[in-house]
């Protein structure tokens, strides 16, 4: 079953293991890392049918900031710089 992501602005689009390797990557985590991760990830919500992509950021940041807190905080950076995101605003 192919999971689906409900993106920001409610539009739906297929999950992609690759995308969360790219974006685990921006924060300086090395490939391997961010491949370990992203698996972890894609097990977590393999059996629902869609997933919010903030649930996804959420379960993502989790995981970053169990393995290594400078890319935890490199990925709220990027949000807040790049795509004026308050991310850390949305795990509370």
């Amino acid at each position: 079953m192919v999971t689906k992501v409900i993106k920001r602005d409610g539009t739906e689009e297929d999950f992609v293991t690759e995308k969360i390797v790219v974006s685990i990557l921006k924060t300086g985590a090395p490939v391997d890392v961010a491949r370990r991760i992203a698996r972890k990830i894609e097990c977590q919500f393999m059996d629902v049918d869609r997933v919010t992509a903030k649930d996804l950021t959420k379960a993502i940041l989790t995981e970053l900031k169990k393995i290594n807190e400078e890319w935890y905080r490199n990925w709220i950076l990027f949000d807040r710089a790049v795509k004026r995101r308050l991310t850390e605003k949305e795990l509370e």
